[in-house]
């Protein structure tokens, strides 16, 4: 879902200048990756470096067409209107964690970079009761809109457009957890010329505008 506002304005620029038509269908990694391993049938897929190498080991993606799309780092939001605690720091982000009455997180690899980091700082018991876990394909920043949690953590390019919130900023450096997207084609395409031009495109230098408007980086 990180990629998603990414891929659709790149999908469209591409069928302007090439004529080819693009389907974009976006879902949460965990069930991006389960459709691949099931055999479903797609031209591309485009998820974390991880996930992409896990295909690769089972045998549904092209080893070789590997590209890396785009870099995003974790961001943190509340809602619009309300205290925006400081986050400048390591110390101030674990305060702002502790201070606030829920705090959200997503199923992805920002998800899993903050409970590592919640046990690292010896709080994860104790906030335990206080976390909320959208439910995959739901983006955090909704959460944080409707009031259903106070703190929430995500991709940077999963927040800035959402409605009704407030984007305190990136993760401080020292704990900051860095996501390449990557592309490869399926074993299962059945367009793979089609396929490959759409990954030079990606990862060409006409695609960074796109890429730095939604949060991210090229990677």
């Amino acid at each position: 879902m990180a990629t998603r506002q990414v891929l659709l304005k790149l999908a469209a620029e591409y069928e302007r200048r090439s004529g080819r038509a693009v389907a974009i269908e976006s879902v949460g990694g965990v069930d991006a990756a389960r459709r691949v391993e099931d055999d479903e049938v797609f031209d591309i897929v485009v998820l974390a470096a991880d996930a992409i190498e896990r295909l690769v080991v089972s045998g549904r993606v092209e080893p070789a067409s590997r590209v890396g799309v785009a870099r995003s780092g974790i961001a943190v939001a509340v809602t619009a209107g309300s205290a925006r605690p400081d986050i400048g720091s390591e110390a101030a982000l674990r305060d702002a964690v502790l201070g606030a009455r829920s705090v959200g997180y997503s199923t992805g690899p920002s998800g899993a970079h903050l409970l590592k980091l919640f046990e690292r700082w010896g709080v994860a018991e104790r906030i335990a009761p206080r976390l909320v876990k959208a439910p995959p394909g739901v983006p955090v920043g909704q959460l944080v809109a409707r009031g259903e949690v106070a703190l929430g953590f995500q991709q940077l390019s999963e927040l800035i457009h959402v409605p009704g919130i407030a984007v305190l900023g990136e993760l401080p450096p020292d704990v900051q957890a860095t996501t390449v997207f990557t592309a490869a084609i399926c074993t299962a395409a059945r367009q793979r010329d089609a396929a490959r031009a759409l990954l030079d495109f990606l990862v060409s230098a006409q695609a960074a505008g796109a890429k730095l408007a939604n949060g991210m980086t090229p990677a």
